[in-house]
């Protein structure tokens, strides 16, 4: 059984200056199903890092054959993951062949695409959140603006895309989550003690700075309603991640937030997250284009 949880601000998100994402052509008869989505391996050197960074994009079917420009989702990988995992476990290039959209998937470490507690040099928020889109907006025919900017991540990297929208504000319009792990730096070294120590060296001890600063219940709490993003979440039935997801929809009810929440069956898993990806795709490209501000199902 689906549950839906749907609410939307007239005010919000792409009510001006969105970007168009369009239906792309079906491919030429005798190609394979993903063939006009070009997909190419690059890396860059980030100044937050100060070291070599690797990702995959994926160019929509028409970027080949216009010059036109076209909006972009960075799509962020989990724990033990890496740059690949999205396109090589997930039928990703399929899916994204139904939009003209750009698909970033940067490879971040298991870092949980924030700033390190312990260790300067790995500055992973800011790799993403700057370095990463000035390399896309500066290589390829993107368009510049957040209502044509998306970000979104499954398990590590749901909290990470949640946590960059609510920290840029200003430059992304879209922020899903697939089985977020939305309470990484609070308890879940407690209740995950395999995680303990990367939490720590992430997040440092408890009652850290960094733990307080990237909390996404308080950064929701404080937040400018008419500022945030339009939220998508979705979780297994059966997701250990479930109670945690529940508990931010619930906060982004109460604080009036533009956003919808799926539950079906499924696991942490990548049968779930092939199932879901398709439906986020959807979602992050009718947000972009302005063709959704809530939906009923």
């Amino acid at each position: 059984m689906k549950r839906v949880f749907t609410r939307c601000l007239l005010m919000l998100l792409v009510a001006t200056g969105t970007a168009q994402v369009r239906r792309a052509a079906a491919p030429h008869s005798g190609k394979t199903p993903a063939s006009c989505v070009r997909v190419q391996d690059n890396s860059f050197h980030s100044a937050a890092l100060n070291r070599e960074m690797k990702y995959r994009i994926l160019l929509p079917c028409g970027y080949q054959t216009g010059g036109g420009r076209f909006p972009v989702l960075y799509l962020l990988h989990g724990l033990y993951g890496d740059y690949l995992n999205w396109d090589t476990r997930t039928n990703l290039e399929r899916y994204a062949q139904s939009y003209e959209l750009i698909v970033v998937t940067p490879d971040a470490d298991d870092s949980w695409y924030t700033n390190s507690a312990t260790d300067p040099k790995d500055k992973f928020e800011d790799y993403i959140a700057e370095d990463l889109v000035a390399e896309i907006d500066g290589k390829f025919r993107t368009l510049r603006s957040r209502h044509a900017r998306a970000i979104a991540g499954l398990s590590m990297g749901g909290y990470g895309a949640l946590k960059i929208a609510l920290r840029y504000p200003d430059d992304f319009a879209f922020a899903g989550s697939l089985s977020g792990a939305l309470n990484a730096p609070q308890d879940l070294g407690d209740k995950r003690p395999e995680f303990r120590d990367q939490l720590l060296k992430v997040f440092g001890p408890p009652g850290s700075e960094v733990r307080a600063g990237n909390n996404l219940f308080s950064s929701l709490q404080i937040a400018s309603v008419k500022h945030l993003p339009y939220f998508y979440l979705a979780c297994g039935s059966a997701d250990d991640f479930l109670p945690v997801n529940r508990d931010f929809t619930a906060q982004l009810t109460s604080r009036g937030a533009a956003y919808e929440y799926h539950e079906t069956t499924g696991g942490h898993a990548w049968d779930y997250w092939d199932r879901a990806a398709r439906d986020l795709l959807r979602a992050a490209a009718e947000v972009i284009s302005g063709q959704r501000r809530g939906v009923s199902e």
